[in-house]
């Protein structure tokens, strides 16, 4: 047996039992010690380290964590993750499962789920794509959508939100569409910045799927639909506009519309003005995993994609020399995907050597993001036709290999 290849086994075995037990163990703490401390039941926490229990509910987690003093994703997701399989929609399986039996909830054991523990979870799993682990999401989210259709609800509709976006970042178009399809049903769309979210992910939906003309339409509807009356605005509505302007925006301009496209930017750069300052949108008091800001650095960043499309790299640079970008964390905009595109601009105008940094920095952020220079160099044409992507977007290939950044 090659050397290593024992752990690399054990790695791809671990259970959550697996991970209990030594959290446990760690602890100091017996098993009948941790069950009293947590609230459960002995022959539960058997069952769970023994393995005939191979599931649990998210609130079952958390209890356990906290008794144990360390994080839930702690006992959801193994600190280091297996190899990737050769097939990246793989791993994705069993979210595309709970999707399509919305109803399995009902066989897992454990603490019933609550809304604090949903939400808490779902929070948890936003740090997690901060940093594009989207391994760590594909073991998290079928429990998470099992424990949300248990509760029903906006908090059902949150979770389901989250899952067509995942679903989208990996191209898993049918998922994505019945995930965000039964969002709506659970009653995800509640006021200006719930519409804001849908309408910002189908029209990533449509986009990515080449529905230029489909997705400019939804948008321009939504962002009429939006448009507050300036004098009387609160933040959250102008907020939710300036969302729905930046997909006008990268429809009309992946269709070749520029100047709907600009007149578009210009209204989201007044509501961001208005908005006073780069902040999380949204309620909150409910942020359900949201990990992004939105403000005039957000609609800055789109300014500059938007230069990119239309073929104008010198005065995409010239924007992006005041965003700073690469002194942004990543949860400020599309950061990540911002640097792409400054990178982008860099090669086209010979700066080579500047695109070679920018992407360093995009890979010490995001591992996962940053395809090679060689790659990355003269992928789209000068409209963009390709669809569009979000922050980490950019994943690797079958068989390992960089896939290009599409638009």
């Amino acid at each position: 047996m090659p050397a290593g290849t024992g752990v690399v086994e054990a790695m791809v075995e671990q259970t959550f039992g697996d991970r209990l037990r030594e959290a446990r163990k760690r602890a100091g703490l017996t098993q009948r010690e941790l069950a009293g401390a947590a609230g459960l039941s002995f022959s539960l926490i058997s069952k769970l380290e023994q393995g005939a229990r191979q599931d649990t509910r998210l609130e079952t987690a958390r209890r356990l964590a906290a008794a144990l003093g360390v994080p839930t994703t702690a006992l959801l997701v193994a600190e280091h993750q297996p190899p990737q399989d050769s097939d990246p929609e793989a791993p994705w399986a069993p979210v595309r499962a709970t999707l399509l039996q919305p109803d399995a909830q009902n066989s897992v054991e454990g603490e019933p789920p609550t809304i604090a523990g949903v939400t808490g979870a779902l929070n948890a799993m936003g740090t997690r794509l901060v940093k594009e682990d989207l391994a760590a999401a594909a073991q998290m989210l079928p429990r998470l959508l099992r424990d949300a259709a248990a509760l029903g609800g906006p908090v059902r509709a949150r979770v389901l939100l989250l899952a067509g976006r995942l679903m989208i970042q990996t191209r898993q178009y049918d998922a994505a569409a019945l995930a965000l399809d039964r969002a709506e049903e659970a009653g995800l769309v509640q006021g200006a910045a719930t519409a804001a979210d849908m309408v910002e992910s189908r029209c990533w939906l449509l986009l990515r799927q080449g529905r230029l003309a489909e997705a400019r339409d939804l948008a321009a509807r939504w962002a009429d639909e939006l448009e507050p009356r300036l004098s009387r605005a609160t933040p959250e509505d102008l907020a939710a506009w300036g969302v729905v302007l930046g997909r006008v925006a990268a429809a009309a301009s992946r269709d070749a519309r520029e100047d709907e496209a600009e007149q578009a930017l210009r209204l989201a750069e007044a509501a961001a003005a208005l908005w006073a300052g780069e902040k999380p949108c949204g309620d909150a008091s409910q942020t359900y995993g949201r990990t992004r800001t939105w403000g005039p650095l957000t609609v800055a960043m789109q300014r500059t994609e938007f230069a990119v499309i239309c073929d104008r790299p010198d005065a995409a640079l010239k924007v992006a020399e005041r965003i700073t970008g690469r002194k942004l964390a990543p949860v400020v905009g599309h950061r990540n995907r911002h640097l792409l595109d400054v990178a982008d601009a860099q090669v086209r105008t010979r700066q080579y050597g500047e695109a070679v940094e920018t992407l360093v920095d995009v890979r010490r952020a995001a591992p996962p993001m940053a395809p090679p220079p060689a790659v990355r160099a003269g992928h789209h044409g000068p409209h963009g036709a390709a669809p569009d992507t979000d922050p980490a977007d950019a994943r690797a290939g079958r068989g390992g290999a960089p896939a290009p950044v599409e638009r």
